[in-house]
Formats: structure tokens, C-alpha cells, sequence
């Protein structure tokens, strides 16, 4: 009996001028044979954020990196702690509700 042989992971060549790209909002849309994730940066109190980086997957890919982040996510909340996400707003509340102040501290104000 021979066991079977993985083929090895490709080498990710990433090249030295690559910029990486923050997104805090991602539009996700299918037709039957893709997937596409639109990747944007939304700033508080914006109602626009322009697309910086589209995503086409086929569905088994897709599926695949779903996967994939999942088991990620869980190994980062083992290492770092749950990730909580609230519970009594919507995670558009928690993205697009307008910028507050942060409360002063308690203290002398110039007396």
C-alpha cells in the first residue's frame, strides 16, 4: 500500500510593491457560475465608499475560503479571545452611525 501523496501549495510570490488595501464593508453578489466581493472603505458619517478591490470566485473556490476562514478566525479567538459583535445594534448601525465625541474625563475644567 502507498499512501497518498498532497500535492504541495503553490509558492505566493507577492510582489515588493504590493499595497495592501483596508476594507471595512464588502458588497457580495453571485450569478450562477461566480461570486463577486466588492471591497470598499466606508469613513463615518460618509454615505459613499468607492470599491477598491473586486473579487470573482467561482462557487467552489468560494466555498473553499469560506472555509478557510472560518477555521482562521477560530484559531485567531483561541490565541486573542471571542471577537464579540454586538448584539443590540445592526452592523450597519456599527458602521455608518454618525461620529461621537468620546465623554471628557472627570477632572478640574479651569476652575
Amino acid at each position: 500500500m502507498t499512501a497518498s501523496v498532497r500535492p504541495l501549495p503553490p509558492q505566493l510570490d507577492v510582489p515588493p510593491d504590493l499595497q495592501p488595501v483596508y476594507s471595512n464593508l464588502v458588497r457580495i453578489s453571485h450569478s450562477p457560475a461566480d461570486l463577486v466581493l466588492d471591497f470598499a472603505h466606508v469613513l463615518p458619517g460618509e454615505g459613499n465608499a468607492r470599491v477598491q478591490v473586486r473579487l470573482v470566485m467561482s462557487p467552489l473556490s468560494a466555498k473553499l475560503f469560506y472555509r478557510a476562514l472560518g477555521e482562521n478566525l477560530a484559531r485567531y479567538e483561541a490565541a486573542f479571545g471571542e471577537i464579540v459583535i454586538p448584539s443590540n445594534q445592526s452592523l450597519a448601525d456599527q458602521l455608518f452611525r454618525p461620529y461621537q465625541q468620546p465623554p471628557e474625563p472627570p477632572g478640574d475644567k479651569n476652575e
